[in-house]
């Protein structure tokens, strides 16, 4: 199946999802639930990490967190696309450090 790689055709298919399913009455908007239901995809996508499994189920469990992101974009009613760039435009300003070992991209503080 073909489908746009818009932003705003994935915006529109997480709206459907949530209209088909009555997420607004039902108790799917609520911001309590849908960061638990985050932290478990998240738990999912580490799942797939520390236990090796393969691509395609990475891709799925991090498409699952995706989708949830719209969706609490839609939830509490806030433009994502413009969230990111401005955040983009935020972090590449910021300077990088290797913290054990690692780089860190950062709002260092002194």
């Amino acid at each position: 199946m073909e489908h746009s790689d818009s932003y705003q055709a994935m915006l529109d298919a997480v709206q459907v999802f949530h209209d088909k399913h009555d997420f607004k009455n039902k108790g799917g908007e609520e911001m309590t639930y849908r960061m638990a239901l985050m932290a478990e995809e998240l738990g999912e996508i580490g799942a797939c990490v520390t236990k090796g499994k393969p691509k395609e189920q990475l891709a799925e469990e991090t498409a699952d967190l995706f989708i949830l992101l719209i969706g609490t974009a839609i939830s509490a009613d806030f433009d994502l696309k413009q969230a990111f760039w401005q955040k983009m435009d935020k972090i590449m300003q910021r300077e990088s450090k290797m913290v054990n070992g690692r780089i860190r991209v950062s709002e260092f503080r002194k």
